[in-house]
């Protein structure tokens, strides 16, 4: 199947994907613990009835029974090195099941383990994994392949660019939301959209996690945006515990009657995750038959985005800057940071730039002395875990262009693409191929143009290669090439031309602002005026240093005076940030270039452990401990007063959603580092009293266990024994191993529906052996109410939770 064939089928009405397959199994007596993808073939005719009733019930697309079937999932049951063979044989059970009457899409989701920099997973690793399986699912002869459940966006782009070097079926990209509307990972759903559809997905989709209520906002979220069709497979409700089993509560008829609103919504494709059976789609199919699917917009939206915030790009709304800070050039602090390998300098101008106001961050490694793209492919990732904006990224080589557009998880802008040979030839098929947006250099092989003229036709000649390449006008940005006014008068005025060329012909534009001055005294007059009359000009964006309180409050300014949308308010904030001057913030960020070791000049006087807790500096937080010990601070005060503070504020600004799962896990790994160098020290000179005893293992037949290890880290973090048993731990064992270490609390882990009943057998063992020992769950399939009615002690939506709950059942102080 071609994309365009399943756009074409969507013209005559809504496309139906089938319903559940895990929980439909179950009741034909699929065990708990055993490998799903081995019970299907020893028992293929449970699957075979399954999904023949799917297509009975109006399904037109089955999805094959391989959403587990990668090579690290299945070396979970040490099936590892039967992944072809699986994969390929469920997929021809599949399609004996559906026959001519339905389309076969090739099932793939995580693999368990996290990309770093929150896991150990490099992301060409991660992209060769799914090539396998992408590559057997082709091969086996699959319609199309749809991505699922997935949590983290970085992953999911992992997946998307995998089948894509693979072959060049259509591609269902589909992450699953929790009710805050963001996935675990902190990605909201326009985000989701802009950097999928932008990197070649050819639907976007939503499954899983929720019911049809919570899901269909985020479908009209999504619907803004999308220029691709969009999915819904929602839950049949939340489970619930009823005599004993673990039930999905809502009817077909209830489940059905969402339809009709979906298809209003915007989706084209609906089916059914959980606790949905033949009947849930055959209603649902009923209830949407003859129902028009709206066509998705035609308007490739103008949007930058990181894994965790996008950034809009209009002709007519807020001037925007592009955060200049991060490049080594004439910097003499960053470059010697560079050279010994550390990057605390750039994640200080990456939070300064966007406490300062700045929308996108420029992002330049280009120093000597370096591995230029090693080091580009660190500052990403270490800036992402500070800061939610989009970056810029900015080099002369193809090679690292492409290695950093591999791995950022959003959209990048490419700074830059000119007439240059090189350039034009090998960076434009990159920005096609990654989806990014890019700035456009007007400049050639023989220089710099030599009028207004000249440089307006070097726009039209690359913007006509980006279209001929299928890249839209709203992806590119036009640097207006700022020239020097000292050396040649029509410089300002050149480049005004430029602007309004483009404003004229619907294109966006940027320039860096201080080159117009360069050589003359007093710049700043120069450097305000220019900007206020290339603003006027049209002028989208410029490239600028955001502690110049001047340039802040004068593009503010602007924008006020030109009644953009909500820029009453925002010069308001801004003069309020700015407070009496702007020239302290100027001097802030000078301080920290020359002095990069002196972090309280920025830090609010913050000690610099506290700090590589917040920020989850792993790599250097060692460094900072033996520093503070050789100032006389003890190991016992380090852990009071600096460690245990920071994954205290780290737990804050978690609960506050200013961080999201990955700085937890980062915040928590830092302070791991840090409490195993000083463990030693601490034993030696005190008793190290633990606050109690604790058991964790994920339960019986779930293999999932992220979640689970970020909470036995967090609790071994604020001084408890944790013996992490694992995942798939049977009952039995856990209470053994609880009763061995005289544990004070069992906690349990499951993030599968169908293994969520383990965590009562675990509770009627303790209460059995009548033991005190409390019992606390967690999951993304729990809630307080399936604790209740099993009978846990407790119940914690995520780590930083789980610590305070065992604080409060053991009513210890000095937690959080």
């Amino acid at each position: 199947m071609t994309t365009e064939e399943l756009y074409r089928r969507l013209e005559q009405g809504p496309v139906m994907m089938d319903g559940a397959t895990g929980s439909n199994l179950q009741k034909a007596g699929m065990p708990t613990g055993v490998c799903p993808e081995l019970w299907i073939l020893e028992n293929e005719e449970a699957l075979l009835e399954l999904q023949r009733s799917f297509v009975e019930a109006g399904t037109d697309i089955l999805c094959a029974p391989t959403f587990s079937g990668n090579r690290i999932k299945l070396e979970e049951y040490g099936l590892g090195d039967r992944a072809e063979e699986i994969n390929r044989r469920l997929v021809a059970l599949c399609k004996k099941a559906a026959g001519s009457r339905a389309l076969v899409a090739g099932d793939m989701t995580m693999t368990g383990v996290a990309l770093e920099p929150v896991g150990p997973m490099d992301t060409e690793e991660l992209i060769e994994i799914y090539k396998e399986q992408a590559r057997y699912l082709y091969e086996a002869g699959v319609d199309l392949f749809l991505v699922e459940t997935m949590m983290s966006l970085a992953e999911t782009r992992a997946a998307v660019i995998a089948i894509k070097e693979t072959c060049h079926l259509p591609v269902i990209a589909s992450l699953t939301f929790q009710e805050d509307g963001r996935t675990l990972y902190g990605t909201d759903p326009v985000t989701a959209v802009v950097v999928l559809q932008s990197l070649g997905a050819d639907v976007i989709g939503i499954n899983c996690s929720t019911g049809p209520e919570k899901m269909l906002p985020i479908v009209r979220q999504m619907k803004e945006y999308a220029e691709v069709p969009l999915m819904v497979k929602p839950n049949a409700g939340l489970p619930a515990l009823v005599d004993g089993e673990t039930v999905y509560p809502m009817t077909p008829e209830e489940f059905a009657s969402w339809g009709p609103a979906f298809v209003e919504a915007g989706a084209g494709l609906l089916g059914g995750c959980c606790g949905t059976t033949p009947e849930h789609i055959r209603l649902l199919a009923g209830a949407v038959r003859g129902r028009k699917v709206k066509e998705p917009k035609n308007c490739h939206p103008a949007m930058l985005a990181s894994e965790r915030r996008s950034q809009e790009i209009t002709l007519d709304g807020k001037f925007l800057i592009i955060g200049e800070r991060i490049n080594p050039t004439g910097k003499k602090a960053l470059q010697a940071e560079l050279r010994a390998g550390k990057l605390d300098l750039v994640e200080e101008m990456a939070q300064q730039q966007e406490a300062l106001g700045a929308h996108i961050l420029d992002v330049n490694m280009g120093t000597n002395g370096i591995d230029e793209k090693e080091m580009m492919l660190r500052a990403i990732h270490r800036i992402g875990m500070v800061s939610s904006l989009p970056l810029c990224i900015d080099t002369s080589h193809v090679d690292i262009m492409e290695a950093a557009l591999r791995i950022y998880p959003g959209r990048a802008l490419v700074n830059s693409v000119s007439m240059e040979k090189v350039k034009i030839e090998k960076l434009l098929p990159l920005v096609k191929k990654y989806g990014a947006m890019f700035i456009l250099l007007p400049l050639s092989d023989e220089g710099l143009p030599a009028n207004a003229e000249e440089k307006i036709g070097f726009v039209r000649q690359i913007v006509d290669r980006a279209k001929d390449l299928g890249i839209p006008e709203t992806s590119i940005i036009v640097d207006g090439l700022v020239g020097t006014v000292g050396a040649d008068k029509r410089a300002g005025l050149d480049t005004l031309e430029t602007i309004r060329y483009c404003r004229e012909r619907g294109l966006f534009t940027t320039v860096g602002l201080s080159n117009i001055s360069f050589g003359l005294p007093e710049r700043a007059y120069i450097n305000g005026a220019f900007a206020a009359m290339a603003i006027q000009s049209g002028l989208t964006m410029a490239i600028a240093n955001p502690s110049n309180g001047l340039l802040m409050g004068m593009t503010a300014a602007s924008d006020f005076l030109q009644n953009k949308e909500g820029s009453d308010l925002a010069y308001i904030e801004r003069v309020k940030q700015m407070g009496a001057a702007a020239t302290p913030a100027v001097k802030k960020v000078e301080m920290v270039e020359e002095k990069p070791a002196e972090t309280k000049v920025v830090s609010g006087e913050r000690p610099p452990v506290f700090e590589a807790v917040v920020k989850g500096n792993k790599e250097g937080i060692c460094a900072l401990v033996e520093d503070a010990l050789k100032g006389g601070v003890s190991a016992r005060e380090i852990l009071d007063e600096m460690l245990i503070p920071g994954i205290n504020e780290v737990g804050r600004l978690f609960d506050t959603q200013e961080y999201f799962l990955p700085q937890l896990i980062a915040g928590a790994n830092a302070m791991k580092e840090a409490i195993d160098y000083l463990e030693p020290i601490l034993q030696e000179k005190e008793t190290g009293q633990k606050k109690g005893t604790v058991v964790i293992a994920t339960v019986e037949g779930d293999i999932h266990d992220i979640g689970k290890n970020l909470v036995a880290l967090m609790l071994k973090n604020y001084g408890y024994e944790v013996h992490d048993l694992g995942k798939d731990v049977p009952a039995g064992e856990i209470i053994r191993a609880a009763e061995e270490c005289d544990a004070s609390v069992i906690a349990l882990s499951a993030l599968m529906t169908t293994t969520m009943m383990k965590m009562k057998e675990t509770i009627f063992l303790r209460n059995q052996k009548k033991m005190k020992t409390r019992v606390i769950i967690g999951g993304a399939v729990t809630t307080q109410s399936f604790a209740d009615e099993i009978g846990a002690d407790g119940y914690s939506k995520d780590a930083a939770e789980a610590v305070r709950l065992v604080d409060a059942l053991l009513g210890k102080e000095g937690g959080r």
